[in-house]
């Protein structure tokens, strides 16, 4: 496969979805992945479901969405025969790819010294729940587990009372994106030193990571922030706001672009409790009242069609069958066209990194649980020779 790491070999031990969409992103970027599964059952989220395709439904589109471009080999981690050929897979691995609980991949005899006496070059990422040290380090993580005790839900939902978790399994997206950078930055590294380094991170760091400006609030600002519903924690007029059929988003980020939504809405945009950014969060209300006031005159198409003519930042709330027929994301790349064993001709979520001057790359279906047994052990009697 080309693309820019085309000459790294990922071995992927993860299960779930941070670590494989972590070895997933770097597959996307050319890397051969080799996925190592348990023969009974596999990654457990293949019986993730509903919803499950197929002539049997017993295919997850659960593991579909986070493992294509990879190879499957069914090893057992405990048997000495699972561990000698993981120890061959290890020798000639670029990155190796773990989300165990802390000190299991220790127990099965794989600790980070002896993977790295076989393998100085191996770059090691390390995903867990909380992290692999401090007080609480040893604790299991799941997604949602995360998103509240990282902060996120109290961030989430139409108000401080009401906590929401995040529609999609940020926590786990979220550190698998950032394990990916990091095993590039360490490969980067090791052209320069020789030897691959561990990189760790978690769903409480990735969820952390990510608090940006309402992080500051608290630890700057002395300000705990609550959840606002579908408006801007700092801005205003920007959120989802209802019109004749249904709701706009109008994200007016400074006074200029305030004064088109004012001249369009017919509002005065001198008005003091609506002159300057201060003046419309604190009124923000009586703000929301009076464009909605306005906004209902008309459906979304006049008001999306006249805000665009305007130049002021808006759009729909689409539902994802409408994401993946919009044209827009196709053009981009979002959706990608692969065979699968079973399911024939099928459409997943595409890779959303692009690279000028480097055509699409051919991307293969998330394979069936061992099918690539057989390739993989004769690629590497090859690399052994």
């Amino acid at each position: 496969m080309l693309g820019p790491l085309g000459d790294i070999v990922v071995l992927d031990l993860s299960r779930a979805l941070a670590g494989p969409h972590a070895a997933q992103m770097l597959g996307d970027l050319g890397a051969r992945v080799i996925k190592v599964e348990h023969p009974d059952g596999g990654d457990e989220s293949r019986g993730w479901g509903p919803p499950f395709v197929g002539p049997d439904e017993e295919i997850s589109t659960y593991f579909l969405a986070a493992n294509r471009n990879k190879q499957s080999i069914a090893v057992d981690l405990k048997s000495a025969e699972g561990k000698r050929l993981v120890e061959r897979l290890v020798r000639q691995s670029d990155v190796l790819v773990e989300n165990f609980r802390a000190g299991v991949l220790d127990r099965l005899g794989f600790p980070v010294a002896r993977l790295h006496e076989l393998n100085p070059r191996l770059v090691i990422l390390s995903i867990t729940g909380f992290g692999h040290d401090g007080p609480e380090g040893g604790r299991p993580g799941y997604d949602q587990i995360a998103q509240g005790e990282a902060g996120l839900m109290s961030l989430t939902g139409p108000s401080p009372d009401e906590p929401y978790r995040v529609g999609a399994s940020v926590a786990d997206l979220l550190a698998g994106i950032h394990g990916a950078y990091g095993v590039a930055a360490a490969l980067y590294e090791r052209e320069r030193t020789g030897k691959g380094r561990v990189v760790r991170t978690s769903l409480l760091a990735a969820v952390t990571g990510v608090h940006s400006y309402h992080g500051t609030a608290w630890t700057v600002g002395g300000r705990v922030p609550g959840a606002g519903g579908n408006h801007h924690a700092s801005i205003a007029p920007y959120g989802a706001f209802r019109c004749a059929d249904g709701m706009v988003q109008i994200a007016a980020a400074n006074d200029g672009q305030w004064r088109k939504v004012a001249a369009l809405l017919g509002i005065d945009p001198d008005t003091p409790c609506y002159a300057t950014n201060r003046d419309r969060f604190a009124h923000r209300d009586e703000l929301i009242a009076d464009m909605e006031k306005a906004l209902s005159a008309h459906d979304r198409a006049h008001w999306l069609a006249r805000l665009g003519e305007a130049g002021v930042p808006a759009g729909s709330i689409r539902t994802l069958d409408e994401v993946y027929s919009w044209e827009q994301t196709r053009s981009q790349g979002l959706v990608v066209e692969v065979e699968h064993p079973v399911l024939g001709t099928i459409e997943l979520p595409g890779p959303p990194l692009r690279f000028d001057g480097l055509e699409g790359m051919k991307h293969t279906a998330p394979p069936a649980l061992g099918q690539d047994g057989e390739a993989v052990l004769a690629w590497l009697d090859e690399r052994e020779r």
